[in-house]
């Protein structure tokens, strides 16, 4: 397993500066944000592409995921991070969360990136029927689940407190239905810890759906606040424990989007609570 850290803590500089000190800080990979001021897919020219790719060669660094969960370009006044979801009452509004995520899609690929993950459905709106919810995001998923097939990249969902699918359980729901080998799940260990779930049991029975984990701690009142790992109440021995146990090798990716006035020191600190967790091995 490798430390990656989420560029979406970096918002105030630009991409190639964000890399630059990822890196500096001692992480091996990085998750890029499909989204301003980094990667927003609509209108990346190719020089912008070939600016990121020369920045992660220059730093050593590898793609552990592209972030494709967070619109800040679209400013939605409800969160601009939710909206606008998979199941927007209003068609139009929704299409731009689909076209938003195959454009996403297709950058992963051209960038050489393993998967995005995008969001689990926005929040019900009033008098939204959950069924017909849930039916609605099952259908707008297929064609985005066969281009990730075409392109050779995976769609990861993300289940998230307070939208259509926060448990691994209402995500197996969906992913059922879906019967997709592009799908898979991207596994938040705060949301999980939100959520309440048991974590070691979670990822035990989630592991043949697991692609790529978000890691941030959270208080003991389970608000959905992200906090640096070892400042909250989640045993991050415990869970890597657990995903050690599943057989997953893949990227850990700290996630820690609150931390916009300091993220330098917000990356150290969950560096050095995580690394020694890996052993010296797979920390090396």
């Amino acid at each position: 397993m490798r430390l990656a850290f989420s560029t979406n803590a970096y918002l105030r500089v630009p991409f190639d500066e964000a890399a630059d000190r990822i890196a500096a800080i001692g992480y091996e990979g990085l998750e890029l944000l499909a989204d301003v001021p980094h990667a927003w897919p609509v209108g990346l020219l190719e020089g912008a592409k070939r600016s990121i790719l020369e920045a992660m060669r220059r730093n050593r660094l590898a793609f552990s995921n592209l972030n494709s969960f967070m619109m800040n370009a679209i400013n939605d006044y409800r969160q601009p991070y939710w909206y606008p979801s998979f199941i927007e009452p209003d068609p139009h509004y929704r299409r731009v969360r689909i076209d938003h995520t195959r454009r996403a899609l297709s950058l992963c690929d051209e960038l050489g990136a393993p998967h995005i993950t995008t969001e689990p459905g926005g929040p019900l709106a009033p008098g939204h029927d959950r069924q017909e919810a849930i039916d609605l995001f099952v259908e707008v998923l297929k064609p985005l689940a066969e281009h990730a097939h075409d392109l050779g990249v995976l769609l990861l969902i993300e289940p998230e407190p307070g939208l259509l699918l926060e448990t691994t359980d209402q995500y197996l729901e969906v992913a059922e239905r879906l019967n997709a080998p592009s799908i898979g799940l991207n596994f938040d260990v705060g949301h999980a810890f939100c959520a309440g779930e048991d974590m070691p049991r979670a990822i035990a029975k989630l592991a043949p759906q697991i692609r790529h984990y978000h890691f941030e701690d959270i208080a003991a009142t389970r608000v959905h606040h992200h906090l640096v790992p070892g400042t909250g109440a989640i045993d991050f021995a415990e869970v890597i424990a657990a995903i050690r146990r599943s057989g997953y090798d893949g990227w850990l990716t700290v996630e820690l989007y609150p931390y916009l006035d300091d993220p330098d020191a917000a990356a150290r600190g969950a560096l050095e609570v995580l690394k020694p967790l890996l052993g010296p091995t797979e920390a090396a």
